[in-house]
């Protein structure tokens, strides 16, 4: 059965309308018609099962049969901090960490990245990562969109890295304490942060200014990730340790 997100103001009277691209592809390139029968999630972990009933120029709307909440969420919130890597890295990075079950990612830049955000672009490419959120919510079954936020400064990344129960500053430098050790030390967190650097890594202030912020430097081990492989790496560590 098809399923659609919508946001919860779409949602009014026992009934849902669709609009934009899903509308579209329901009505035009899947074909459907009235009575036929499509799953709506609102990204707030609230699933329903509905039947169509209406067809108009701009939105299609369906009739609410049965709701249920998914139960297919992560039991931690990760918040990811993406230093900005080169090329279309990002989008994978994106992609990869929706599917791993990430709740919220925030690209920033750092002391080493090549690459640094332009103003008159953002408000663009923050619309587009968060499609690509969208799409990987969709494909892998999730009941919740995590959202994309725009680029940040090092030092605001850790301002709001400093809200979370447990920090996780992942550092090639470090070598003493592991990322298992660490989370087997904090087992019921609610709300964990994952710094991840550039290509070129972390500076060695940017570690120090790291800690003195309280957030905990991590090894990943004996082998050097990519930039774009490290996030996965990192939340598939978490789910092992508190999900599977």
């Amino acid at each position: 059965m098809p399923k659609f997100f919508v946001r919860q103001e779409r949602i009014e009277n026992n009934k849902v309308t669709i609009i934009g691209d899903d509308a579209f592809h329901i009505s035009r390139a899947l074909r459907m018609a009235k009575g036929e029968h499509i799953t709506v999630c609102d990204m707030q972990c609230n699933e329903y099962d509905c039947v169509l009933s209406e067809f108009n120029p701009d939105n299609v709307v369906a009739e609410i049969i049965t709701s249920r909440k998914i139960d297919n969420e992560p039991p931690v919130k990760v918040f990811l901090f993406q230093a900005l890597p080169k090329g279309d890295k990002l989008d994978t990075v994106i992609q990869k960490s929706v599917e791993c079950g990430v709740f919220e990612i925030t690209p920033f830049e750092s002391e080493r990245c090549v690459v640094r955000a332009k103003p008159e672009a953002e408000e663009r490419k923050t619309e587009r990562r968060n499609r690509i959120a969208l799409e990987a919510a969709k494909q892998c079954g999730r009941g919740y969109v995590p959202q994309v936020n725009p680029t940040v400064g090092f030092d605001e990344a850790l301002k709001m890295a400093s809200q979370c129960d447990l920090g996780i500053f992942c550092y090639e430098g470090e070598e003493e304490k592991s990322l298992k050790t660490l989370l087997r030390e904090n087992p019921s967190v609610h709300t964990v942060s994952v710094f991840i650097g550039s290509e070129g890594g972390f500076s060695l202030e940017e570690a120090k200014l790291a800690k003195e912020r309280g957030m905990h430097s991590v090894s990943l081990g004996k082998r050097i990730l990519r930039t774009e492989t490290a996030s996965s790496f990192v939340l598939s560590c978490i789910a092992y340790e508190t999900e599977l």
